[in-house]
């Protein structure tokens, strides 16, 4: 995988992300939050585990080291969810175009939250997020179809037919 086709999946992921947060934006403040059992409880808590798994994701590629997943407790309003993830949209866009094809194919290394050591190339971790990301936002569409919300259509083929 090449940087061309790094930043065009990240394109993607940002355009689906930011149509979700859109779509959660018009939830009321209980909807945000109601359990509805799915692998996060809630709407707030699937969200803030994807922005969270990228953040930590992105500091690991950046060398930082003992980094945990996002607290849920730090996001009482949509509101606080949304500054969060804007500033980390603006990380990870200038980390994509710093990155360079040797950067792709080199191994980073990283421990995982339990503290088992892994060594991957990077362009493979950032596939890896792409894809758990794309994995959460499903839960979250589900989640407003039980809250009987019109999800926005995420699909990939809607991105490339000019759906941005």
């Amino acid at each position: 995988m090449n940087k061309s086709q790094i930043i065009e999946l990240y394109g993607y992921n940002d355009w689906a992300n930011l149509k979700l947060l859109e779509a959660v934006d018009h939830l009321e403040n209980e909807e945000f939050f109601q359990d509805l059992s799915s692998s996060y409880k809630s709407i707030r808590d699937t969200m803030v585990h994807i922005l969270g798994a990228e953040e930590l994701w992105l500091s690991r590629w950046m060398g930082e080291q003992g980094r945990t997943l996002l607290n849920i407790d730090d996001f009482l309003t949509y509101e606080a969810l949304a500054i969060r993830w804007n500033n980390s949209r603006n990380q990870i866009n200038n980390f994509l175009v710093s990155l360079t094809e040797e950067d792709l194919v080199g191994e980073i290394s990283y421990k995982n939250l339990i503290g088992i050591s892994y060594s991957l190339e990077l362009w493979k971790q950032m596939l890896h997020v792409t894809h758990h990301s794309s994995y959460h936002r499903g839960q979250v569409v589900t989640m407003l179809r039980q809250l009987k919300k019109q999800p926005p259509s995420l699909d990939l083929i809607y991105y490339y037919l000019g759906e941005r």
